[in-house]
């Protein structure tokens, strides 16, 4: 797809919410069924079920997923889908790409073993090897961009209102 396939697949989704801002709003959802035979959660991804349990360092058995790696993994689908958007609708060429994701966790948190020990990733570290042959300043507004519109980076750099609710089966 090229810069003016994007721009005439988005024009009208981007006139739409222009006039009715309350059609671009949405409340994405995610579901999971807790096992009654393990520490996991089966997570409906859309395409499959992911099995998310306990990491090893928290005592899993390392055979389902980390919650932790599966929001690396979200920040980097999300980094990766909105640079390469970006780099299309600026006509910056890229031959490849790789994006990267890492962040530091404490277990000792999690685990209640130290009451000052964070619970959650105390850093992350978003990075991008690019094969381009863009400038330099073009390549410093793709990363800018990607930031500014990566859904992902945004909510985990702008914390969001959280709430939690309980109902009975």
């Amino acid at each position: 797809m090229d810069s003016q396939e994007l721009r005439a697949m988005q024009a009208p989704i981007k006139a739409r919410y222009k006039e009715t801002p309350d059609a671009a709003v949405i409340t994405l959802k995610a579901q999971g069924a807790i096992d009654d035979q393990s520490i996991s959660c089966k997570v409906e991804t859309g395409r499959a079920i992911a099995a998310a349990g306990l990491h090893p360092l928290s005592g899993g058995s390392g055979l389902e997923l980390c919650s932790g790696d599966m929001l690396l993994e979200s920040l980097v689908a999300c980094a990766g889908v909105t640079l390469k958007a970006v780099s299309t609708a600026l006509e910056i060429p890229l031959r490849a790409g790789v994006v990267r994701a890492e962040g530091d966790l404490d277990f000792r948190g999690t685990l209640g073993v130290d009451k000052e020990a964070p619970v959650g990733f105390s850093a992350i570290r978003l990075s991008f090897d690019l094969d381009t042959d863009a400038p330099q300043e073009k390549i410093d507004q793709l990363i800018k961009l990607t930031e500014r519109y990566c859904v992902v980076f945004q909510t985990l750099n702008n914390k969001p209102q959280l709430s939690v609710a309980t109902n009975r089966a």
